[in-house]
């Protein structure tokens, strides 16, 4: 798993913000403030985003008896009798089951059930990010392990990378020096390197893939693990989908390139590392990507450059 390289303890003490890891929903997600605010603002800022992230996994945990996903499967409850933030957490992965030609399926545990857990990281992620802005710390970085969503403008000051592995890593988002955040995409088949640096003021960034927890992905058509690539980056506006996106894409594996034209042609930025190292990506991509037959960066070098 990656860690942060982008800089010092003593420089994130020095920059305004405030950072914070909280362990929730498995796995620990990183909220970066970089809008200086006075410590009670920050602290009711990130109050606020911890609260909605423990919501959420007290909502759609398949870990959690009590949960409504739990409750759902087990048919004590109808979606219509769930609250309204929840009925429309199903809503979305419909649509996104829809829009994906049944690559993202709800139903991909094939027991009659419904487990949209596939996109709810990315939809905690967006949603303690609105509530971060609303608190008015503007700019800041929320990483659901692995999964980004940032915001405003990072500091001058920083001017490295953080590598963040697929699927799951809890780096940060490192300042470029024009403002923009900048953000490491791991190299799934060389532990420690990159293979692109995305960058932007508002992204999200959601990557799926083997190199953490193996073939997790399961492709809803065959029931079997989808391995046929090693990882997919897809980049928007929007946590949410880009999670279900890059989950789709993974588990379509040879049959993704439609669903990744489809998606470049509604405004979506992509990038795939597949089983044999090779990189590809959407024209346009918004960063530095690795040149073919390329030696693997190592993050450090590639974040202090």
């Amino acid at each position: 798993m990656s860690d942060v390289v982008e800089d010092t303890l003593a420089d994130a003490a020095r920059r305004p913000g405030a950072v914070h890891a909280e362990p929730v929903m498995g796995t620990v997600v990183s909220i970066d403030i970089r809008t200086p605010l006075p410590p009670e603002r920050l602290d009711a800022a990130i109050a606020a985003a911890v609260d909605v992230l423990h919501r959420a996994d007290a909502d759609f945990s398949t870990f959690r008896a009590d949960s409504w996903v739990s409750r759902l499967r087990r048919g004590e409850c109808a979606l219509a009798d769930v609250p309204a933030h929840v009925q429309g957490v199903y809503r979305i992965a419909e649509a996104c089951r829809v829009r994906t030609a049944g690559r993202f399926d709800p139903a991909w545990r094939g027991d009659g059930t419904l487990d949209p857990t596939g996109l709810v990281k990315g939809w905690a992620a967006d949603a303690a990010s609105r509530l971060l802005t609303a608190a008015g710390a503007i700019s800041h970085c929320v990483n659901a392990a692995g999964d980004l969503r940032v915001r405003g403008q990072a500091t001058a000051t920083a001017a490295a990378v953080t590598a963040t592995d697929p699927p799951a890593a809890p780096g940060t988002a490192a300042a470029a020096p024009a403002g923009n955040w900048r953000i490491g995409i791991a190299d799934p088949h060389h532990p420690g390197c990159l293979v692109a640096v995305v960058e932007g003021t508002d992204l999200a960034v959601a990557t799926s893939g083997l190199a953490e927890r193996g073939a997790h992905i399961v492709d809803p058509s065959t029931g079997r693990p989808a391995t046929d690539l090693a990882s997919v980056t897809v980049v928007g506006a929007d946590l949410t989908l880009a999670d279900a996106f890059a989950t789709a894409a993974l588990a379509a594996g040879p049959a993704a390139p439609p669903l990744l034209a489809d998606l470049a042609a509604a405004g979506w930025a992509w990038l795939v590392v597949d089983a044999a190292g090779r990189v590809t990506c959407s024209a346009g991509f918004p960063g530095a990507v690795a040149a073919a037959g390329a030696a693997p960066v190592p993050a450090a070098a590639r974040g202090r450059g």
